[in-house]
């Protein structure tokens, strides 16, 4: 057993090494406090240097407050770019505080909780190939060598952004309201404190933006909170005003804005932003911003593009392989001039423009100077050229709607249903609903773009457009009644409309049942100058249509009528002839035969020739100077005979309807057309309305005399 003086000498031992560890620790802690940091500061400089292989300096004085998260406290900083990138500097700022996290760097992870910077000028540059000035290490392309910053806190200063891939090339300046030192917090009941302004180059566009935000941007995901931003930017033609936040400034994910975007042309947005959007007059959209991951949401959206209208809901999905945009979208008032760009139209004088509203009648002008002759040479088609690399480069799940149509050109617009899918390269309008004077247009477009070359394809169900609303401005058509229906299928191929309908093949038909058309309209058509005598005194009157069908067989942009025949109780009217899509020339024969007896008649063959741009109507006239001939024989024996020659005998005989509307349309159109004319259904299979159905020949129509090839006589086919 220990004696008692032992036992003291040790515990007396213990206490005085433990009073020697807890002097040595408060003198570690007294220096620790009271080191002169600033003598490590040039081998604290040599060591980033040579650890990162570029320059790195703090240039008047350091400190460090030592702990779990260290301060770095540098009076001067500068910190090189890598040599590849075009500024010399990553950072030159007057003072910086660095909050770095000591154990993560044992595991070669840089944890900063906190970056700001007194009056910083930033230089930050990404490449294609993923290197970025900002990585920490030699190899600037390691995301291991990218630090994780929580918080970076900016006052007054300049900033330099490079993206080459992006086309971005932006110098901004900012400042901080106030005297407030750089880690100040944003008050969210405060106007905010940091103001900035932009200019240079963002998707090679000419870039301009100034605003205000926050000066505390949060970016490590377990602080991230909505940074406040207010800003307007201009790239190209295109601006854009928000006011809103955002969660994760370099991936904008969380953004939650209101926006105002307004631009010359929305297809410039494929230049901006990589949106396809097709050409369009100046516009002006407001609409709710936000984003979740890969997903941008327009909704709320209220546009103004020409003088046409836009609302709806979009949303585009940036993680797909070419982006994908969906959404519903209508339009309460869609001015068809709006359009021109997108099909290669010139845009109308605004004067012109309104004397184009569907369904109504002309507007009263002033008058106006005579118009030079029209060019026979110059091109009607479309000749704007598609961007196939475009409908490339996004997909499309988009319906669209328009209530109504005004300013239409060539045919009555009324109203418009589609559904536009693009996926791989392939454009299509499935269902296409159109609504054209007082009828409907359906069927089906698709554009094959995934060659240089675009294939298309149409289908179209024509129904019920009414005669006297396809031609508005047509005083004669105005006494005409009924209902045109058929079918147009087309393949083509071509970058514009003009190349599509030049190489396309197929065939088109239109049929009409019973109806009323303008007898005067009839007697002008086969020259017989008694009856419109008679009609200019007593005035117009309608006549009954039999039916009407004209079908063409479209072989690489030329069209060879099948059939052409307008039937009524008083004149049929048989044609022939054609028209070419790729010369944009027509070649039409119109043959009538009254079928009443009439004097001062000199019925002859009807032309119609010349170009699109330019027809030429005309009569053959070897009929005319035949009865000429034989009035002034006649005449000059006596006068009264002179008449004789011009007697019309009527020999117009009716039409096989049931075999007319067959051949314009098809049996599907017939059946529907034989129900709008009350027409029996049997009357196209029977010997109803003129006979069994006859061989086709030259335009269409069988011989009677069963030769095939034979073209028409000059007085119609007899019937059976």
């Amino acid at each position: 057993m220990q004696s008692l003086p032992l036992r003291n000498a040790l515990h007396s031992l213990w206490l005085r090494i433990l009073l020697a560890i807890l002097a040595v620790a408060a003198l570690l802690v007294l220096g620790v406090m009271f080191f002169p940091w600033d003598v490590l500061r040039e081998p604290l400089n040599r060591y980033v240097s040579e650890h990162t292989g570029r320059h790195f300096a703090i240039t008047r004085r350091l400190d460090v407050k030592l702990g779990a998260t260290t301060r770095i406290l540098a009076d001067g900083l500068e910190f090189a770019n890598p040599a590849w990138a075009k500024d010399p500097y990553l950072v030159r700022a007057q003072g910086a505080e660095v909050q770095l996290r000591l154990w993560p760097l044992l595991h070669r992870r840089i944890e900063m909780p906190l970056v700001a910077f007194h009056k910083p000028e930033l230089g930050l540059q990404m490449e294609a190939d993923g290197r970025k000035s900002w990585a920490l290490g030699r190899d600037s392309g390691d995301p291991a060598n990218v630090p994780e910053i929580g918080e970076l806190a900016i006052d007054d200063g300049s900033l330099h952004f490079v993206a080459p891939h992006y086309g971005a090339d932006i110098h901004a300046t900012f400042g901080l309201q106030g005297a407030a030192p750089a880690a100040v917090r944003e008050d969210p009941s405060k106007p905010l404190p940091l103001t900035f302004k932009a200019h240079g180059a963002w998707k090679r566009l000419d870039f301009n933006a100034e605003g205000r935000a926050g000066n505390v941007l949060r970016l490590a995901h377990h602080l991230q909170r909505p940074f406040p931003a207010e800003l307007r930017a201009t790239a190209g033609r295109t601006t854009l005003v928000a006011r809103g936040e955002v969660v994760s400034i370099a991936t904008m994910d969380g953004a939650n804005a209101q926006v105002r975007l307004q631009g010359a042309n929305l297809a410039d947005l494929y230049h901006a932003m990589g949106v396809v959007m097709p050409e369009t007059p100046p516009y002006t959209a407001n609409f709710h911003l936000t984003r979740q991951g890969d997903t941008w949401d327009v909704r709320g959206i209220s546009a103004k593009i020409g003088n046409s209208d836009l609302s709806g809901n979009l949303k585009y999905d940036s993680g797909t392989k070419v982006g994908l945009l969906t959404g519903d979208v209508h339009s309460k008032v869609l001015d068809f001039n709006d359009l021109a760009p997108m099909v290669g139209l010139p845009p109308l004088p605004p004067e012109a423009a309104k004397t184009h509203v569907a369904g109504s009648a002309p507007v009263a002008k002033a008058p106006k100077a005579a118009k030079p002759p029209r060019d026979p040479n110059r091109k009607v088609l479309p000749t704007t050229k598609l961007d196939t690399q475009r409908l490339r480069a996004m997909d499309a799940d988009v319906r669209y709607d328009a209530a109504v149509i005004t300013h239409p050109r060539h045919l009555p617009f009324e109203r418009a249903k589609l559904h536009v899918a693009m996926k791989g390269g392939v454009l299509k309008l499935d269902p296409l609903d159109l609504g054209i004077a007082g009828g409907r247009v359906a069927g089906r477009l698709s554009i094959d773009a995934r060659t240089d070359v675009a294939a298309v394809d149409t289908r179209l169900d024509v129904r019920g457009i009414q005669v006297q609303r396809l031609f508005p401005t047509l005083k004669l058509a105005q006494a005409s009644l009924g209902q045109f229906h058929g079918d147009i299928a087309l393949r083509g191929r071509g970058n514009s409309v003009a190349q599509m309908l030049a190489t396309s093949s197929g065939d088109v038909g239109l049929a009409m049942g019973s109806g009323q058309v303008s007898n005067l309209l009839l007697e002008f058509a086969g020259l017989d100058f008694g009856e419109v005598i008679k009609f200019l005194l007593k005035g117009d009157q309608t006549v009954q249509v039999r039916c009407v069908g004209a079908a063409f067989d479209v072989n690489q942009g030329r069209a060879t009528s099948r059939v052409m025949v307008v039937d009524t109780t008083d004149t049929v009217i048989y044609g022939e002839g054609g028209f070419s899509f790729a010369n944009e020339t027509i070649d039409l024969m119109l043959r009538p035969y009254p079928k009443d007896a009439s004097i001062l008649a000199f019925r002859t063959p009807l032309k119609l020739t010349g170009t699109f741009a330019a027809p030429k109507p005309g009569v053959e006239m070897g009929p005319i100077v035949g009865r000429a001939g034989a009035a002034l024989a006649l005449g000059a024996i006596n006068p009264l005979l002179a008449l004789a020659a011009t007697i019309e005998t009527g020999p117009g005989k009716d039409a096989n309807c049931g075999a007319v509307l067959r051949e314009a349309t098809g049996p599907a159109a017939e059946a529907r057309l034989a129900k709008a004319s009350q027409l029996p259904a049997s009357a196209a299979s029977s010997t109803a309305m003129g006979g069994p159905p006859r061989k086709r020949w030259f335009s269409g129509w069988g011989d009677p005399r069963g030769r095939p090839g034979a073209h028409y006589p000059l007085d119609p086919p007899p019937q059976r």
